[in-house]
C-alpha cells in the first residue's frame, strides 16, 4: 500500500456518515431498518390480530382502553455502502506520472474512497467498490472487516500504480450495472468528473433514477481541477491539448477559447447541479486543489448538523 502510506486516511474518524433515509443491513447498528424487531427503539402501535404471539401486547394500554394493542419497534441496522469510482483515462488528469505525490483526479478519488471505508469500518458498516470505464470491471460485495477494506486498497494502489490512457467512459452503462447488482436500500457514494461524450445528462440521469428506483441513497461528488478544467487557466501561449481518453489532439492559443470553453463548462456543471436538486441526489463539487480531507469534512459536518 505504498501510494496510501503517505497519506492520514483516519482524520474523519471524529465524525459519522448516517444513512439519510431506512436502509437494510444485517447487523444492529446506527442506521433505521424498515424491518421492525423487538426490544430496540419503540416505534408506534397497532391492533392485535388473533392468533398472534401475546409477548408484544401493550397491557398497560389495555388496562386504560379494554383493547388490544400491539407494541411495533423501530430496528437499526448497519449501512451496506457501496462506493463507485469512474477510472477512465479523464480522471488520471493532471497527467503527473513521474511525480508519486501529485495529486489526479483518481488519486483524489481513491483517497477520499479510503477514508470513507476506514470511517465505515470503525462504524461496523458493510462496503464496496465498483471500478468502471465503459463497462464495470470490478464490483465486490459489501463487507466491514479489515481484510476486505485491505483488498479494496490494493484495487485502487493498481489502477494509481498503471495507468492507462483511451479508456473512454461511459458512465450510463456502467451505473445501470450497479444498479442491478447492489443490495436495494444502499448508500452509493459515486467519484466522477462525468466527462462522458457518448450520454447526455438525461440518459447519465436516467441510471441514476434507476438506482433511486432501487431505494438506493445517492451521493455525488462531481471531481475536477477547478483551476484547469472549469476556469481554464493557462498561460497565454500556444498549447498542444490531447484528450486522454481518445488521443485526439488540438493545438490553440488557450486565451482564443477561454471565455467561451469556460461559459460552456459552468453551463454543464449547472445542469447537473440543478437535476442532482431536483431528484435529491447531494452533489458535492469536488476540487482536488482542495484536498481530499477538506472535501470529506466539510461535507460530512454540514450532513449530520442536518440530521441532528
Amino acid at each position: 500500500m505504498e501510494f496510501f502510506n503517505q497519506y492520514d486516511l483516519k482524520q474523519i474518524e471524529n465524525l459519522d456518515l448516517f444513512a439519510k433515509q431506512v436502509v437494510e443491513g444485517f447487523i444492529i447498528g446506527l442506521h433505521k431498518s424498515p424491518f421492525h424487531g423487538f426490544s430496540v427503539e419503540f416505534a408506534e402501535h397497532r391492533l392485535y390480530n388473533s392468533g398472534e404471539p401475546t409477548k408484544n401486547i401493550d397491557w398497560k394500554v389495555f388496562a386504560r382502553t379494554d383493547r388490544l394493542y400491539v407494541k411495533k419497534y423501530e430496528e437499526e441496522t448497519n449501512l451496506r455502502c457501496q462506493i463507485v469510482i469512474d477510472t477512465s483515462s479523464s480522471m488520471y488528469f493532471p497527467d503527473e506520472r513521474k511525480d508519486t505525490k501529485a495529486i489526479n483526479k483518481l488519486r483524489f478519488s481513491s483517497l477520499a474512497a479510503a477514508s470513507l471505508m476506514n470511517l465505515l469500518k470503525k462504524q461496523r458498516d458493510a462496503f464496496g467498490i465498483s471500478l468502471f470505464d465503459e463497462e464495470v470491471h470490478i464490483h465486490t460485495k459489501n463487507k466491514s472487516n479489515t481484510s476486505h477494506y485491505l483488498l479494496m486498497l490494493s484495487y485502487m494502489e493498481k489502477l494509481i500504480s498503471n495507468p492507462v490512457m483511451n479508456n473512454k467512459t461511459f458512465a450510463t452503462n456502467a451505473l445501470h450495472q450497479i444498479a442491478d447488482n447492489t443490495h436495494k436500500r444502499s448508500l452509493i457514494i459515486i467519484f466522477s468528473d462525468l466527462l462522458d461524450s457518448r450520454d447526455s445528462l438525461d440518459e447519465l440521469f436516467s441510471a441514476l433514477l434507476h438506482l433511486k428506483h432501487n431505494k438506493h441513497e445517492i451521493i455525488l461528488f462531481h471531481v475536477a481541477d477547478d483551476e484547469k478544467e472549469w476556469k481554464f487557466e493557462y498561460e497565454n501561449r500556444p498549447y498542444l491539448f490531447i484528450d486522454m481518453e481518445t488521443g485526439d489532439k488540438v493545438k490553440l492559443q488557450s486565451s482564443e477559447v477561454k471565455k467561451l470553453y469556460s461559459e460552456k463548462m459552468d453551463e454543464f456543471r449547472e445542469n447537473i447541479k440543478s437535476k442532482c436538486l431536483q431528484y435529491n441526489i447531494d452533489y458535492i463539487d469536488a476540487d482536488i486543489k482542495k484536498g481530499f480531507y477538506p472535501i470529506l469534512n466539510s461535507y460530512l459536518v454540514k450532513r449530520n448538523k442536518m440530521m441532528v
